[in-house]
């Protein structure tokens, strides 16, 4: 297993470096005072510093269990396991079915393929297009691992979403077939047009909903949770309980006190929109006017922009750039194979407005001077 290229880079970045690689949020629209605020009422309480629950904190499982029974998905708060972030979530599954195989999109998230080879998972990757995985691949995928993971929402690397029949058709086979997905959806609450329905909430006996609000609150409180029906649940909490005990108590506990008032979140959730949507557009109307050579589609949400630029050779590309103070990930790294090297992600959530039109220049530049 190899290190991840996008946590190398993140250490290799300076002040005056351009970043379009790491799937970071805008901090300027991290609730600051409105954290500090709940941080303030939570350590007027001794008890929040003492250990925890395995499950973790009742009253944030019971917030968590109400959002998914707001959106039609009816959840207890059993049905809701606390994690150190989505990261943990995976490796707690990974580890139940070690040595297994799974099914994955291709491309796929990095960090979850780093988590299922280190969990001598077998990886399957089906091919993903604009609405979704190839189907017919992944039927017959499936009926060999019984396991799948897939990211449907704004998926990353990709920004694709699946599409609503897509949706229906995965929950079939994944149901007809006896398997288990693990949906992953860091990115659902960053819609730009609407929200869609999880393909969990259509199988809920066979299937790990993942979340996390790392993507919208902050990524530094480090809380994650899987949904799941409590027979999915209840092996994984042994694995939890070697892990660390229970996911940092003061977090959840100024994440509970945060989320007291849910009118307040979800005006915060409606402000990332409106941002994002706005840096996305931003992003590629520069992406037109400075790299017309990438092809690449419009996405509907979440934070990143991906493409190709046919006939490139990227690795070489993002070492030259890198050199000249602008880095991005080279579509490559989302490869169980390490193919696809002309295709790039973008982040566009974290970058002022100045410097994604000086970035894109720059590496449009490097791009003629290799042609």
């Amino acid at each position: 297993m190899k290190r991840s290229f996008i946590r190398e880079i993140l250490e290799c970045i300076t002040t005056e470096t351009i970043s379009f690689a790491g799937g970071l949020p805008d901090e300027k629209l991290f609730p600051h005072l409105e954290l500090k605020e709940s941080a303030n009422n939570v350590l007027n309480d001794a008890s929040s510093l003492q250990y925890g629950t395995s499950s973790g904190l009742y009253a944030l499982r019971e917030k968590i269990a109400e959002f998914y029974t707001r959106d039609g998905f009816e959840t207890n708060p059993s049905n809701i396991l606390i994690t150190s972030g989505s990261q943990q979530a995976l490796d707690i599954i990974a580890r139940d079915n070690r040595d297994k195989s799974i099914t994955i999109e291709a491309p796929s998230y990095l960090g979850a393929m780093n988590v299922f080879a280190m969990n001598g998972l077998t990886q399957e990757a089906v091919s993903l297009h604009s609405d979704g995985i190839a189907i017919d691949a992944f039927e017959k995928s499936i009926i060999s691992t019984k396991l799948a993971y897939l990211i449907p929402d704004y998926q990353n690397p990709t920004g694709y979403t699946y599409s609503d029949s897509k949706r229906d058709t995965i929950a079939r086979i994944v149901e007809e077939n006896d398997a288990i997905l693990i949906e992953d959806s860091p990115y659902s609450e960053l819609y730009f047009e609407k929200k869609y329905q999880s393909i969990s909430s259509q199988i809920p006996h066979s299937s790990f909903h993942l979340g996390s609000f790392s993507k919208t609150l902050s990524p530094a409180l480090r809380i994650g949770w899987i949904r799941a029906e409590e027979k999915l649940l209840d092996p994984l909490i042994a694995y939890k309980e070697t892990m660390d005990l229970h996911t940092n108590g003061l977090s959840q506990s100024i994440l509970n006190d945060y989320l007291r008032d849910v009118s307040r979140y979800d005006e915060h959730l409606n402000l990332l929109r409106k941002i994002y949507a706005k840096k996305m557009q931003m992003f590629k109307i520069y992406l037109d006017e400075l790299l017309p050579e990438f092809k690449h589609s419009k996405p509907k949400g979440g934070m990143f922009i991906y493409g190709e630029i046919p006939d490139v050779d990227i690795s070489i590309l993002v070492q030259k750039c890198l050199d000249r103070g602008v880095v991005f990930v080279p579509g490559e790294e989302f490869y169980t194979d390490g193919s696809k090297n002309s295709e790039i992600r973008f982040n566009f959530t974290h970058c002022k407005t100045t410097d994604i039109f000086k970035g894109l220049n720059i590496i449009g530049k490097v791009l003629k001077e290799l042609n």
